[in-house]
């Protein structure tokens, strides 16, 4: 029984063995690239478990398929005006193509290293096309970040993929940092852009106010005139009117204010009113005055 157990042990090793010499298996994170005599004969993407022969004949090369976080250390590099600024670049990238990254780069340790050389020469490309206020500026419609991040995207992408088998799914500037200097001087040319500003919005303010001031004075000297053609008016108006009672007044003064006092009378008593005074006082005691007529 001792034999047999052992035999038995020896056999389920054995199998063991066996499968694990002519077995592979690719989880969900990886992907795979089988070589016979070291030519590539399979990429594999789908999880699963394989057979292969056993080595030497074939190997398998698992790489990790996830996406990876690189981020380049700080780097200096001018902009388009020769302005010397300092960035901080990242990418997130994944490995999208098993044989030519074998091929090219072998390891994740060495594609960093192509991945800071690339990104080096991209950022030093690419940044030199855009001027120093497309980065830093007091008008934020001015700044092109994105704009500048995907040139950068596309310039790196493209090299990582027909190269290395990398492929790239995200860069951004991390950091941006200027020297004390260029600092100095880019307050300073913020500050002369603002004052222009300003100069400019009170020379706007002065136009505005003088055209204002031209419409009022204007406006004044037409209402002024019309008010002295109204005034000529009344006073001709009152002028003749005044004539008529002076003509009077010379051919027959008594008749002249007897009249004068009818119509002043018919004008107070035009509406209802209620006025209390003395019956002798002009022109009221006409009312006194007018004769009774007695019906026979």
């Amino acid at each position: 029984m001792k034999n047999i157990a052992i035999t038995i042990f020896i056999a389920l090793v054995a199998v063991v063995m066996g499968l694990y010499l002519i077995t592979f298996q690719v989880r969900e994170t990886e992907s795979a690239l089988v070589t016979r005599f070291g030519k590539p004969v399979r990429e594999i993407t789908e999880p699963k478990l394989y057979f292969k022969w056993p080595a030497p004949i074939e190997r398998v090369h698992k790489f990790d398929s996830r996406m990876q976080v690189f981020e380049a250390d700080l780097g200096e590099t001018t902009t388009k005006g020769a302005v010397p600024i300092i960035v901080n670049t990242y990418v997130v990238w994944r490995i999208a193509e098993p044989l030519k990254f074998l091929n090219s780069v072998g390891t994740v340790k060495e594609a960093e290293v192509k991945l800071y050389s690339q990104i080096t020469d991209t950022q030093n490309r690419v940044i030199g096309q855009h001027s120093f206020g497309e980065f830093v500026n007091s008008d934020a419609a001015k700044i092109k970040f994105k704009q500048i991040e995907a040139e950068m995207l596309a310039d790196l992408e493209q090299t990582l993929s027909d190269e290395y088998g990398i492929e790239i799914k995200t860069l951004g500037i991390k950091q941006l940092k200027v020297s004390k200097d260029v600092t100095v001087k880019v307050f300073e040319r913020m500050k002369a852009a603002r004052n222009r500003r300003t100069e400019a919005t009170i020379a706007r303010g002065e136009a505005e106010a003088t055209k204002i001031r031209a419409d009022a004075n204007l406006k004044k000297t037409e209402l002024l005139a019309a008010a002295e053609a109204r005034a000529k008016a009344i006073r001709g108006q009152g002028d003749a009117e005044a004539a008529k009672y002076y003509k009077l007044l010379e051919e027959e003064p008594e008749l002249a204010m007897f009249l004068r006092n009818i119509e002043a009378l018919e004008k107070i008593l035009k509406e209802r009113t209620t006025i209390v005074i003395r019956d002798d006082s002009e022109p009221f005691k006409l009312l006194r005055e007018i004769p009774s007529l007695e019906l026979k």
